[in-house]
């Protein structure tokens, strides 16, 4: 494990092994932090904050309360999570009252981007620079503008596999790696098919 020195890890926060900590990054005591993590310079994760392994959180992002980042998650550079819908001064929300946002595995975030909290981003969920996430997206979704809507689909890999809202009919084949996808039979969004074989 790297930690800069100007980084702030106070004691009962867990990070994994191999997880680098950039230049003035806070993470508060009971945050937890996985393996080969990369945390950029000027991030802030928070108590209650879980990050899986291999995420990659670029500068200037803040890990709130309540928010789950599953596995080989990207983060963009000044994207930004909230853990309270309707906030006020006066009426402070306690811990208990913290709304939940999970991020599912090797979804991307982009720069930028505002991820409103009480949401799930599916796996491989791609979220343009400078979207506004009012709502779920489904695994596989590419969304991007204000309001996020869904655009597209695409591939684990990132490259798209769908250029087209609405679901495909049958299946759809990455051009780049090969691997191909049907809808899915819950939860939305796509799935990967194994049934057929990606190119070696």
């Amino acid at each position: 494990m790297f930690v800069h020195p100007s980084a702030e890890i106070e004691e009962g926060a867990q990070i994994g092994e191999g997880t680098r900590i950039w230049r003035h990054v806070h993470v508060m005591p009971g945050a937890v932090i996985g393996a080969k993590c990369v945390i950029g310079q000027g991030c802030f994760v928070a108590s209650r904050a879980r990050i899986g392994d291999r995420c990659r959180i670029q500068n200037n992002v803040s890990i709130y309360d309540g928010v789950v980042l599953d596995c080989d998650v990207f983060v963009g550079p000044c994207a930004v999570f909230t853990n309270v819908s309707r906030p006020r001064v006066r009426y402070p929300r306690k811990t208990d009252q913290f709304e939940s946002t999970f991020v599912g595995p090797g979804a991307s975030i982009g720069a930028n981007s505002t991820i409103v909290c009480g949401h799930t981003i599916g796996a491989c969920a791609f979220v343009a620079a400078g979207a506004v996430v009012t709502r779920d997206v489904p695994a596989h979704a590419l969304v991007m503008g204000v309001p996020a809507r869904v655009v597209g689909w695409v591939c684990a890999c990132g490259e798209t596999v769908h250029k087209e809202p609405d679901l495909p009919a049958g299946r759809v084949s990455c051009r780049a790696c090969g691997q191909a996808y049907r809808s899915a039979k819950t939860g939305g969004g796509l799935e990967r098919d194994d049934s057929i074989t990606a190119p070696a």
